[in-house]
Order: structure tokens, then C-alpha cells, then sequence
């Protein structure tokens, strides 16, 4: 029990749920003093950016070594990790309202975008500790950009379009039939492209900094022999 409280992965953890309990009281203390619910709605995001981590960590706590077990929850994983930076797109909401002031919006806003790009940044760190056992550093960071840029064009999908998660399963066709259009015609489409290749190297200068800012943080701790 000692060590589970002093690991690494508690503590973050801890802090996650922490932010995930500031973020809802600013929610609800919005809710009380103005009687609307113009960003409740964060709050379900917020659930579903959480998703990937628990997906990520279900992998790491039982140690998932079986190709058909991790392929069949890293895909599943893909499907709900563009919820995690989709919250940064919820800024589109940020307006002067009567009934609170516009900077309060703006913290709401950044503590359920910040709360959720966390939750997916860990989690794919956890999908690439779990893959590097199977290939090459080069490759891998490979696949972990390749994942970013499609976590953008899920992005673009969720926030452009109002496809989300659900609709894989709820209407494939429609879904599959939007995102194909765009790759065989992508030059009638260039803000599905301009919004993925944009926000993609925007999200792989983010996660590139946080794992090296944990990494170097993590040799900087380690005693010297």
C-alpha cells in the first residue's frame, strides 16, 4: 500500500481527479450563480477525455501482453482519444454573457481543456510504453505521431461535423461516407485538412514537450551511482 501511495502514476492520478473536482465545482457554482446551463456540457466531455486513461491504465495494471487483447483495446482507445484535445475546441463558446463575467468562461473553459489534454497525454503515453515492446524507438514514434494527427482529424469530425465516438457504432455508414469523400476529393475539403494538419502539429509539439519534460524530469530524480 506504501508504495502504491508513493508511485509516480498515484499521484498523478490523484492530482487528475483533484483538477477533474475543480473543474466540476466551477461548473456548478457557474450553474448556481447564473441558473443556466451554458457549459454543463463540459462536464461529459470531460468524462469521455477520461476514457482513454482508464483504457490506457486497464492495459498497464494487468499487464496486457496478448497482440489480439492490446490490438482490439488500442483501438477501441483510438475512438475516444480525440475527446481529450477536442475540449481545447470548446473555447469556440467563450462569449460576453450578462449573467458572468467573460474571464470566469475563460478559466472554466481552460481547466476542463487543460483537465482532458492531460488525461489523453498520459494515456497515450501509456499506449506507447505498451507498443515499445514491439518495435523500434523510431518506429513507434512513428505510430505516436501518426496517432496525433488522427486524434486532430477526429477532432475536426466531432467539433465541424458533430460526429462523435458513439456514431462507429450508431451510424458507421454515415460516418465512413464523410470520411472518405474527404480523401478522395481533398482538395474540396481543404478546412478538414487545414484544421488536421494544423492542430496535429500543434498536439505533437505538445505531447513531444510534456514526455520530454517527464523524462528529463525522471532522470534528473534517479540517484546517481
Amino acid at each position: 500500500m506504501k508504495k502504491l501511495v508513493a508511485s509516480s502514476r498515484f499521484k498523478i492520478n490523484m492530482l487528475l481527479i483533484l483538477m477533474t473536482v475543480f473543474c466540476f465545482s466551477l461548473s456548478a457554482f457557474r450553474y448556481y450563480i447564473s441558473d443556466t446551463k451554458v457549459f454543463l456540457f463540459l462536464n461529459w466531455n470531460l468524462f469521455l477525455a477520461w476514457i482513454p486513461l482508464l483504457l490506457s491504465s486497464f492495459i498497464l495494471a494487468f499487464n496486457i501482453k496478448s497482440k489480439i487483447s492490446l490490438i482490439f483495446i488500442i483501438i477501441v482507445w483510438i475512438l475516444f482519444f480525440p475527446n481529450s484535445p477536442y475540449i481545447l475546441t470548446d473555447l469556440f463558446h467563450l462569449r460576453a454573457r450578462n449573467s458572468v463575467p467573460i474571464w470566469y468562461d475563460l478559466i472554466v473553459i481552460l481547466s476542463y481543456a487543460w483537465t482532458g489534454l492531460i488525461c489523453g497525454f498520459i494515456s497515450l503515453n501509456d499506449i506507447e510504453k505498451s507498443l515499445s515492446e514491439y518495435g523500434k524507438r523510431n518506429r513507434i514514434n512513428a505510430v505516436i505521431i501518426f496517432f496525433l494527427f488522427m486524434s486532430s482529424f477526429g477532432v475536426y469530425l466531432g467539433r465541424f461535423l458533430r460526429w462523435n465516438s458513439w456514431d462507429v457504432l450508431n451510424n458507421p455508414f454515415g460516418l465512413f461516407s464523410d470520411i472518405v469523400v474527404r480523401f478522395i476529393y481533398p482538395l474540396e475539403y481543404t478546412k478538414t485538412w487545414g484544421v488536421t494538419v494544423l492542430m496535429g502539429i500543434m498536439l505533437n509539439f505538445m505531447y513531444f514537450t510534456f514526455k520530454w519534460v517527464e523524462t528529463n524530469n525522471d532522470r534528473e530524480l534517479k540517484p546517481e551511482k
